[in-house]
């Protein structure tokens, strides 16, 4: 699990169990300082804490967007090759023929035993 996810359900929690404030939760540091969160001082600490991943995940992104920016202006070709799609492919006939005749795409789905996003794959592209 990410930083930032992590963050999130804590932060959730925290604000939580501020609301509480018959619960009487606190934050005990490493050097021992106590942070009773539902007092203003553990609020602000319990929200300086979760706006640390907040920022990692902004920079993280920044650095992806800036790397395929990059690749980019270097003549790379980003994403996903286009290749063959073998199963799609072989049913096609009979999904075309069945949308033909007006049947769903659950029902054709059902039928062949595929997805119903293959069927409507296959419906859009052909």
């Amino acid at each position: 699990m990410k930083l930032q996810q992590k963050s999130l359900r804590v932060k959730s929690w925290t604000f939580d169990l501020v609301l509480h404030e018959s619960w009487k939760v606190s934050v005990i540091a490493m050097n021992g300082m106590v942070f009773d969160l539902p007092s203003p001082h553990g609020r602000m600490l319990a929200t300086y804490l979760s706006g640390i991943p907040e920022a990692e995940r902004d920079l993280i992104s920044n650095r992806v967007k800036s790397g395929l920016a990059a690749a980019k202006a270097h003549g790379r070709k980003l994403g996903r090759k286009r290749g063959e799609r073998p199963k799609s492919d072989r049913f096609a006939p009979k999904v075309m023929a069945l949308v033909m005749e007006g049947r769903s795409h659950r029902w054709i789905a059902r039928d062949l035993a595929i997805s119903k996003n293959t069927v409507a794959e296959i419906a859009r592209r052909d």
